[in-house]
Parts: structure tokens; C-alpha cells; sequence
């Protein structure tokens, strides 16, 4: 099998991470957060290993919608009081958007508007 983008097997670990982050960063008694993060990183690794296997758009368009809800899930949910989860919700939703938009732009077959070649 050939990966056609790095940014997929990427996200694939950050999805992994996501739903043992809250065991990790020991607030797994806190509902919201941890349903969050275990249910957005299978949904995160799951485009990826997806999009690993073939090559589509709206694999990368969901990772960028996924990326944005963690951005913006520790106010919507109300655990921006819980340190540790919000971080990780925020930095992990910003890496798995600009991942998946950097796969989305330099990429002339599933949009490409950032190729060289386009």
C-alpha cells in the first residue's frame, strides 16, 4: 500500500491519541471531555485510515470540520475549565485541520488550490 499523503498516517495518531488522551492526561472522570476526545479520535483516525487507502475529498473536509469542533468544543460543551482538556482539544484541533488542509491544497485531485502544478 502507497501513501499518497504523510499527513493521513499523521492525523491516524492523533485520532489514537485522542482517545487514550484522557486516561493520559488523568481527566477521564470529566464525561464531556472524555466523550469528546474518544469519540472525535475515531472519527479522526477513521477518515484517516480511510483517506490512507483512498484518496478522497471529503476525508480531508471532514478532518477539517473535526478539527474546528475541537477547536471550539471546551466552551460549546463547557469543560474550558478543565485545563488538560482543553488544551489537547485545541492544539490536537489545530493540527488535524491544517493537516488535512495542507492534504487538501497541495494535492491537484483533490483540490490543489496550493500545487505548484495547478
Amino acid at each position: 500500500m502507497a501513501i499518497k499523503h504523510w499527513q493521513d498516517p499523521v492525523n491516524l495518531v492523533l485520532g489514537a491519541w485522542l482517545i487514550v488522551s484522557p486516561w493520559a492526561l488523568q481527566h477521564a472522570a470529566e464525561a464531556a471531555p472524555t466523550w469528546n476526545a474518544v469519540v472525535l479520535g475515531i472519527l479522526i483516525a477513521a477518515a484517516a485510515v480511510w483517506a490512507m487507502f483512498r484518496v478522497m475529498a471529503w476525508q480531508e473536509w471532514a478532518n477539517v470540520a473535526f478539527g474546528l469542533w475541537l477547536i471550539a468544543s471546551p466552551w460549546i460543551l463547557g469543560f474550558a475549565g478543565v485545563t488538560a482538556a482543553l488544551y489537547n482539544a485545541v492544539i490536537v484541533g489545530i493540527v488535524a485541520a491544517a493537516l488535512a488542509l495542507w492534504a487538501l491544497g497541495t494535492d491537484r485531485d483533490i483540490g490543489g488550490w496550493w500545487s505548484h502544478a495547478h
